[in-house]
């Protein structure tokens, strides 16, 4: 297991995009925002454990670098926050769950305004974690 708190943010993105390559999936500590019964948000954080199968990285309008994956316990396509993820497992096995042909389709977050960093899949991982790293600083 690999503490965030032990890397820095390029270290970490580097692991989860050669994940996302080799399409192995990830178990990931994150920290998610509490709701209350009726479904607002409270603002308080609460640590969770998911298995992801990461299918995207993205960079949100607002500077946050997103993964948008699979989250195996649900089935359900979820974006999570690099910078909640406490830490993370790299897992040797392949993905399980095949995209639902919505979300394959649709391959941005609904109601998030995104900035996509394009990248051609041939380009070394250290280059896409560049292109993401410019991304946040324009």
């Amino acid at each position: 297991m690999r503490h965030t708190k032990n890397e820095t943010v390029t270290q970490t993105l580097t692991r989860l995009i050669k994940a996302l390559d080799n399409q192995h999936p990830v178990t990931i500590t994150y920290l998610k925002e509490e709701k209350d019964e009726n479904g607002k948000r409270t603002g308080r954080l609460i640590e969770t454990i998911r298995t992801i199968e990461i299918h995207n990285v993205f960079v949100s309008q607002a500077g946050d670098i997103l993964v948008r994956a699979l989250d195996r316990e649900t089935g359900e396509i979820r974006s999570f926050r690099v910078d909640r993820i406490q830490a993370y497992t790299i897992h040797r096995t392949a993905y399980l769950i095949p995209v639902p042909a919505a979300d394959a389709r649709e391959s941005r977050t609904v109601g998030l305004t995104t900035v996509e960093v394009l990248y051609p899949v041939d380009l070394p991982i250290t280059a896409r974690v560049q292109l993401l790293a410019d991304a946040l600083a324009a």
